[in-house]
């Protein structure tokens, strides 16, 4: 079964990836919703195609099935090269506050042109963002993860996901093992963010604020994510 998206989908243009500073003449624009209740849940499925305008705002709605949850998070695309780390972190602060802006969380971070260091400094974020310390660091220093560590990151996955808190993965994905719409050709290291399970299918559904060729929100095996999250970790 194929996704529904609401009409407010169908009135967004479709865009590019501005970079920062750029003018951009249009107003603001307004919030997509994007209903999963109705998903096709197959690994590599896009639910959303094509949304890549910088600034640009997408909701995505909660909603569960018999076998699946997903979170509501508001999701944009990440505003520049380097901003994986802090665009994947706003996107999961999204699920329980009102979250800052990429550029607040780039500075808390430490982010640099290089990128976000290590998915413990979006731990610390997160915990001081939202108090409580929930969040730990979990590592994944095989390649290819043991049992013990692939068991852990599904039980982190559903423990997180059913008390409302997505987690935010640290990957390198090579060519031969990437996502939907990566550059087939290098090596990419990124984060992106883990807001919904299926049980059945054993397919996790990202928000990836890289948009590469236009693939934002999406459907990845489970098999797929453990391989791909070695050697760095994760935030949950």
């Amino acid at each position: 079964m194929r996704a529904r998206l609401a009409p407010a989908v169908a009135a967004i243009a479709l865009g590019t990836l501005l970079l920062p500073g750029t003018a951009h003449a249009s107003p603001s624009p307004a919030v997509a919703v994007v209903d999963v209740g109705a998903h096709d849940s197959a690994a590599g499925t896009a639910l959303v195609s094509g949304y890549g305008e910088s600034g640009a705002r997408l909701r995505v709605d909660a909603g569960r099935s018999s076998s699946a949850r997903w979170l509501e998070i508001a999701y944009q695309v990440q505003q520049t090269g380097y901003w994986c780390g802090p665009a994947a972190t706003r996107i999961a602060l999204s699920a329980r506050t009102a979250p800052p802006s990429q550029a607040d969380l780039a500075a808390q971070l430490g982010t640099t042109q290089a990128g976000t260091d290590h998915v413990g400094q979006v731990t610390r974020v997160l915990n001081a963002r939202l108090g409580g310390g929930w969040y730990e660091t979990k590592e994944m220093p095989n390649d290819p993860p043991t049992q013990a560590q692939r068991d852990l990151l599904w039980h982190d996955i559903v423990f997180d996901i059913d008390r409302n808190y997505p987690l935010v993965a640290n990957i390198v994905a090579p060519p031969g093992n990437q996502p939907p719409g990566y550059p087939p050709g290098q090596t990419i290291y990124h984060y992106f963010t883990v807001f919904g399970y299926d049980a059945v299918d054993r397919t996790v559904l990202i928000a990836d604020p890289a948009s590469f060729g236009g693939n934002q929100i999406y459907w990845l095996s489970f098999d797929q994510l453990a391989t791909l999250i070695p050697p760095k970790g994760y935030s949950a």
